[in-house]
């Protein structure tokens, strides 16, 4: 098992988060500092003022939901890139309403100051100011992006159409700056204000366009990684092992994920997220995928040959992360692909469990390899196939096949109510937060 000092240590996290602080604290002085005493002296003074700290908080947050998941590095190997995904998840909608409130109150404010309809306002507003079209156009993408980000919405439509919605999320950002700029008293009266305002607008796209666009294209030049052959794993499921030169370099390890953009018609457009279903080598990377939506569904169209694109490796679900001598292993479905791929670089001495779950035989795949794994690791694997009332992941049920579960390190990766039983059942028993490592599906699709 290899050693990886820097995964999972949240120093750098801890520092992230203190300059996103200061930086907080910085938008809020402006604001502050920008206001008279006139700017509160009637209730219609007191809603414009209030729109303008609600535009200020949420462009704000919005710029820092993006830096969330523009996959820095040192950031990610701190906290994960699930965590970070539901940090964005969770100040996204904050965003949103703070920008829903500006323009509510903005309109309102002016309406009733000017005395006229909210409806002939808001047209006065939108084509007697600069740049207020672009900034109706980046409210509009926002909101789409709000509505898109809804489980029930997003259960209806393809990952291909939310992936594409959300892009617009960036032009978003963008299109308001000028608007803000030009009319935001806080920076008409201060230059500095406006630089501040400015240098947080090109960090945040400067730290995307490094990390998601210049540092992966490098990474794939340098490595030239190309499809070696497609392998056919069982109903709807496959396997890409792709070559390319010196991986080792990417310090890549079992358990991780990488995004991929394969370079052929139908794929070339956009990543995904898929974890390594083996361990890398040297000159090998393998990920097994199983046919869900209109991306996965082309995998097995794939030509060898074909060259890929990636970024990573992100995720911090990796066998050093274990603190105790045993290891319990839960996999649902395909979710068992990383944690295959994590059997391999457990220590052999330490004492392994594995479960892998299904609703029927024809979901097991790779069960070949990992028959052969643990007998190589001397683990003990349980095939719990049917129903949940069949194998409820309960605490109770766990302990029948995991007697010394309370002393275990728990790695599980699956759906999310399976991930959720598990979690549960570790809290019954008393397993701290710190050994329960888990790999959700739904974050990687961000």
């Amino acid at each position: 098992m290899r050693k990886t000092p820097n995964i999972g240590k949240r120093a750098n996290a801890d520092w992230a988060s203190i300059l996103l602080g200061v930086g907080l604290g910085l938008t809020l002085a402006i604001y502050v500092n920008s206001t008279k005493i006139y700017d509160w002296h009637s209730v219609y003074a007191i809603t414009l003022s209030l729109s303008r700290i609600c535009a200020m908080l949420g462009a704000y947050f919005s710029l820092v939901g993006v830096v969330l998941v523009s996959r820095i590095n040192w950031i990610e190997k701190s906290v994960g890139h699930d965590r970070l995904v539901l940090w964005h998840r969770k100040l996204g909608p904050y965003s949103i309403y703070l920008i829903t409130f500006h323009v509510l109150f903005v309109i309102l404010s002016y309406a009733a100051s000017d005395r006229v309809k909210i409806g002939m306002e808001t047209w006065r507003i939108l084509f007697n100011y600069p740049w207020m079209i672009p900034a109706y156009l980046a409210f509009g993408f926002l909101i789409t992006a709000g509505i898109t980000s809804y489980k029930r919405v997003r259960k209806k439509i393809s990952y291909e159409t939310w992936w594409t919605i959300h892009l617009y999320t960036y032009l978003a950002i963008g299109l308001g700056y000028m608007h803000q700029v030009l009319i935001g008293p806080m920076f008409i009266s201060s230059q500095i204000s406006k630089y501040y305002w400015l240098s947080l607008y090109i960090l945040a796209f400067g730290t995307i366009l490094l990390w998601r666009i210049l540092i992966p294209l490098t990474k794939s030049l340098i490595h030239n990684l190309k499809v070696q052959q497609i392998v056919h794993e069982g109903p709807g499921v496959y396997s890409i092992v792709m070559k390319g030169r010196n991986l080792e370099k990417l310090k890549a390890q079992g358990g991780q994920f990488f995004s991929w953009r394969f370079l052929s018609s139908g794929q070339w457009w956009m990543s995904h997220p898929y974890s390594l279903s083996a361990a890398p080598t040297k000159n090998y990377l393998r990920v097994t995928i199983k046919a869900l939506g209109d991306h996965s569904g082309q995998i097995k169209l794939i030509k060898p040959g074909t060259r890929v694109i990636f970024e990573g490796p992100y995720g911090t679900f990796v066998a050093a992360k274990a603190s105790k001598e045993h290891i319990l292993l839960v996999g649902g479905g395909v979710g068992i692909t990383p944690l295959r791929a994590l059997l391999e670089e457990i220590d052999p001495e330490k004492q392994i469990d594995v479960i892998y779950r299904t609703s029927n035989e024809n979901e097991l795949v790779l069960s070949n390899e990992l028959d052969e794994l643990c007998k190589l690791k001397g683990a003990r694997i349980h095939y719990l196939v049917g129903s949940r009332n069949e194998h409820p992941m309960s605490a109770k049920n766990l302990l029948n096949y995991v007697p010394s579960l309370r002393d275990c390190d728990i790695y599980v990766c699956g759906p999310t109510a399976m991930v959720e039983s598990l979690r549960q059942a570790a809290r019954e028993i008393g397993i701290p937060k710190n050994r329960f490592h888990d790999e959700v599906f739904e974050f990687h699709a961000v």
